[in-house]
């Protein structure tokens, strides 16, 4: 029996905020209930343990993990800083590779446009000696052609101007008169 009577007044404490809030109020705000008022002193008791102990204790740990956290991320952020600026310097340096390529390359082109360009004018200048000396023999070849045709066109203009005056006339024409007239006509033309 004896649990019972242990049991019976802690029963009785439950039903009072239950009869207290049948009675129209709630058993918390009950000001006239004594046990408002040691709920209110234990929880102030409460409540300054639980900020002693957690201020002395636990708070330390969380301000230490907090400053290792901050530390370990200052730590992350400088080895990123670092990073970005090797990668930085590193992407000056391959800009300065390529530009230094890129240069290198120009002059290789240009040099080689330039010794194109000598070996074409020197390719040049011998032909046109070669097509000058050929063009002159040529020239030359005309002129002596020219000549000799012109000597035989004056035997063929007097065999011919004789044989149509023989024709015409029936008599044989003065070669002497025959010949000036032909030189004549020859000169008039330019030919003779």
């Amino acid at each position: 029996m004896q649990p019972l009577r242990r049991v019976i007044p802690f029963a009785v404490s439950l039903l009072l905020p239950v009869s207290a809030m049948a009675a129209g109020g709630m058993p918390q705000m009950d000001s006239e209930n004594p046990l408002t008022y040691w709920q209110v002193v234990w929880g102030a008791i409460i409540f300054i343990v639980l900020y002693i102990v957690a201020s002395r204790f636990a708070l330390p740990k969380v301000g230490a993990v907090l400053e290792e956290r901050a530390a370990h991320i200052a730590r992350d952020l400088e080895a990123a800083q670092a990073s970005k600026a090797q990668a930085d310097s590193g992407m000056a340096e391959a800009t300065a590779a390529i530009a230094k390529a890129r240069n290198e390359a120009q002059t290789a082109i240009n040099s080689a446009l330039d010794a194109a360009k000598g070996a074409a004018a020197e390719q040049a200048a011998t032909l046109n000696t070669r097509l000058e000396k050929q063009l002159a023999e040529s020239e030359g070849q005309i002129a002596q052609a020219r000549t000799q045709a012109m000597s035989a066109l004056r035997e063929v203009a007097t065999e011919t101007a004789g044989t149509i005056v023989a024709r015409l006339t029936g008599q044989a024409p003065d070669p002497q008169r025959l010949n000036g007239a032909i030189g004549a006509a020859l000169a008039a033309r330019g030919a003779g």
